[in-house]
């Protein structure tokens, strides 16, 4: 499974597109483009390398991880995969805009496909595995690639720190429990990428990350 990090908007996001080189398969996780620039560095990656965009997941709606999201839908007739707790949210992205102070217009949006704990999906021949871990948001959910041996993290845990609680449905104590009841019983080599930041393992949070 091949994977590439895009870093977008004001906030940092990292957006990532997992594919499979064979089938051509893939998916686009927390489609953060805020604009037209943005916007075709992501299709100019599709259309060089020839990907047949699958799925559209978000692995929790806050906005700073949603604004490409319309783009995506629309541009390659994908319908919006996420946990349907945060379903609040998604319907709340242009209060949460004014909440942060952004003039930017932003539509609200619906959660078309339910992603729950246990979920697989498939890119090319390799199962990837829904892991739902909230705490961060109620919905929020980290995505198991086990024979490439990473998680997507989105903002559940990060290099040396973990995602804030302080945003509406956030639950400082939640999130501790399930990182560590479901993500530090992953193998210590498991590489971890977040919703912000670089990369990190299982093993490195394990020994340096100040809140497990």
């Amino acid at each position: 499974m091949n994977i590439s990090r895009f870093t977008f908007n004001m906030f940092g996001v990292n957006t990532y597109i997992l594919w499979d080189d064979i089938s051509k398969e893939a998916a686009i996780i927390d489609p953060g483009m805020i604009n037209d620039v943005e916007k075709k560095e992501i299709d100019e990656f599709i259309k060089i390398n020839k990907l047949r965009l699958k799925y559209l997941i978000n692995t929790h709606m806050h906005i700073d991880h949603s604004f490409g999201v319309a783009h995506i839908r629309d541009k390659y007739g994908l319908a919006l995969m996420a946990n349907t707790d945060d379903q609040f949210l998604a319907e709340r992205l242009n209060q949460q805009a004014k909440m942060f102070c952004l003039s930017i217009p932003v539509a609200d949006l619906a959660i078309e496909t339910v992603l729950k704990d246990g979920d697989k999906l498939k890119i090319g021949d390799e199962d990837i595995i829904i892991m739902q871990v909230p705490g961060h948001s109620p919905g929020s959910i980290v995505i198991y690639a086990i024979d490439s041996n990473f998680i997507i993290s989105g903002d559940v845990l990060f290099q040396h720190s973990i995602g804030r609680t302080d945003l509406p449905g956030g639950n400082y104590q939640q999130l501790i429990n399930t990182i560590n009841n479901k993500l530090m019983t992953l193998p210590d080599d498991t590489i971890v990428y977040p919703g912000h930041g670089f990369e990190t393992t299982i093993i490195e949070e394990k020994k340096h990350n100040p809140y497990i």
